[in-house]
C-alpha cells in the first residue's frame, strides 16, 4: 500500500511539473528558508500566538459583529485604522498593519508590474489551477466545507479570489493598494475558524489535526498557489525572466508572513519552493467527501455568468491543468472534442499572446473573454466592484447540503 501509495504521488507530481517527491516529515527541516537556517520547532505545531488568543476573546465577549461593521470602510493600505474597535484588536492591527522589515520595495514593484503582464494566465491558474487543486487537500477542503463559508461558496469564493486579485494588483504593497489591509482582514479570519471550528461535531469526526490553519497549513496552502503557478508558466515556455521570478516568489514570501507565518518557514528560493511542495503538498492530494462537494459547487458557479464556453470545456481545461487523475477524482465528465481544443487551442493562444507566433488562432477571442469571464466572476460575485468585503465568522455550517 505505502509503494502504491507513492507511486501514485510520483505520477501525480510529474502531472503538476513537482518531481522528486520525498517523505512530508524531511520537509519542514529544510534550510532553505528567508533565514538559511533550520527552525526549531516545525510549522505544522504553529499556529498564531499574536492573532489567536485575540480572537478568542473578540468573539467568547461577542466583539466580532462590531468588529465586521467598523472596519468595512478599512480597505486601502494607507486607510486609518477604523474607529469603534476594541481596544485590544485596535492594539492589535496597530502593531501588524505593516509590511515586516525585510520586504523589498523594489521587487515588490517590479511583482506588481510582473502581475499586470501575467494576468491571463494567473487569472486561469488561480481559479481553475489552484482554486480546484484545493479542494484535493483534504484539510484544507475538510476545514472550508465545515466553516461558515463552506455553506456560500460564492461569497467564499469571492473572498478567497480577493487575496490573489489584491496581490496581483499595481501597487498591491503601496499605500494606496489594498494587499496589506486583506491579509490582515484574513489573518483575523484564519485566527476566528481556528477557534471556531474545533466546536464543530461535523469537522471533528473528519479532521486529522485538532486545530486547524497551521503554518505548514499556510505553506501547503501557498505551494498550492505560488509554486504551482511558477512551475506552470515555466512548462508552458511562458518568457519569465529570472528577476520577474525573483519577485514573484518576495511577493509570496511577504504576503505569507503578513497571514502570520514565521519568516524562518518561508522558503528562501523557488527551487527550495519546488522541493518542498513536492514533500508537503504532492504526496496529500487525495478526493473527499467534502472536496468534491466543493468542486461541484465551484465549477457549478461557471454557469451563472455567460462564459461562451460549455461545461465541458471547463472540466477539461481543469483536467489540463491538474492532471486527468485529479479530474477522475472529482467526477468531472470527459468531453473529448472540449479536450482536443484544449489541447491544441491554448497552446497556441499562448504563442500569439506571446509574439511567438504570428498567427492568431480562431479561438483567440473565446479564451480572451473567458479569462475575462473567470475573473469578474469571483470579484465580488461578478459586478464592477474593486473589492469584496471579509468579514469574521461566529460559527460554523450547521449541517451537510446535498
Amino acid at each position: 500500500m505505502e509503494n502504491l501509495s507513492r507511486r501514485k504521488a510520483l505520477s501525480l507530481g510529474v502531472a503538476l511539473g513537482l518531481v522528486g517527491v520525498a517523505g512530508p516529515a524531511q520537509a519542514w527541516a529544510s534550510t532553505g528558508s528567508v533565514t538559511g537556517a533550520d527552525a526549531g520547532t516545525g510549522p505544522e505545531w504553529i499556529w498564531d500566538d499574536a492573532a489567536d488568543p485575540l480572537m478568542v476573546s473578540m468573539l467568547d465577549n461577542g466583539h466580532v459583529p462590531a468588529i465586521n461593521t467598523a472596519w468595512a470602510s478599512w480597505v486601502n493600505n494607507n486607510d486609518p485604522l477604523p474607529t469603534g474597535l476594541p481596544a485590544e484588536f485596535s492594539a492589535y492591527l496597530g502593531q501588524v498593519n505593516r509590511l515586516p522589515s525585510w520586504a523589498d520595495p523594489t521587487k515588490l514593484a517590479r511583482a506588481a508590474d510582473f502581475n499586470r503582464r501575467r494576468d491571463t494566465y494567473l487569472f486561469m491558474l488561480y481559479g481553475l489551477g489552484s482554486g480546484i487543486m484545493s479542494t484535493v487537500i483534504p484539510r484544507e477542503a475538510k476545514s472550508v466545507y465545515w466553516s461558515a463559508g463552506g455553506a456560500q461558496m460564492q461569497d467564499r469564493a469571492a473572498k478567497t479570489f480577493t487575496f490573489g486579485y489584491d496581490l496581483s494588483q499595481l501597487g498591491a504593497f503601496e499605500p494606496t493598494g489594498q494587499f496589506v489591509v486583506t491579509a490582515n482582514k484574513t489573518r483575523v479570519v484564519h485566527a476566528a475558524v481556528r477557534h471556531l471550528l474545533p466546536q464543530s461535531p461535523h469537522w471533528r469526526a473528519v479532521a486529522d489535526e485538532t486545530v486547524p490553519i497551521s503554518a505548514a497549513d499556510i505553506l501547503v496552502t501557498f505551494h498550492s498557489l505560488g509554486t504551482y503557478v511558477h512551475r506552470k508558466l515555466l512548462d508552458w515556455r511562458i518568457p519569465y525572466p529570472a528577476a520577474d521570478q525573483e519577485a514573484f516568489l518576495h511577493s509570496w514570501q511577504v504576503a505569507i508572513n503578513l497571514l502570520g507565518v514565521p519568516y524562518e518557514h518561508i522558503p528562501l528560493t523557488w527551487a527550495a519552493a519546488e522541493k518542498q511542495s513536492a514533500q508537503v503538498l504532492t504526496p496529500i492530494l487525495t478526493p473527499s467527501t467534502e472536496g468534491i462537494a466543493l468542486a461541484e459547487d465551484l465549477l457549478g458557479l461557471t454557469a451563472q455568468i455567460d462564459l461562451g464556453v460549455t461545461r465541458g470545456f471547463i472540466n477539461e481545461f481543469v483536467r489540463y491543468v491538474l492532471s486527468d487523475e485529479v479530474g477522475d477524482w472529482l467526477g468531472l465528465k470527459r468531453d473529448y472534442v472540449s479536450a482536443a481544443l484544449v489541447r491544441t487551442a491554448w497552446p497556441a493562444y499562448v504563442l500569439f499572446r506571446e509574439g511567438l507566433s504570428p498567427v492568431m488562432p480562431g479561438t483567440f477571442y473565446m479564451f480572451d473573454q473567458f479569462v475575462r469571464a473567470l475573473a469578474m466572476l469571483f470579484l465580488n460575485k461578478g459586478s464592477s466592484g474593486t473589492t469584496t468585503p471579509i468579514t469574521i465568522p461566529t460559527g460554523n455550517r450547521a449541517n451537510r447540503v446535498g
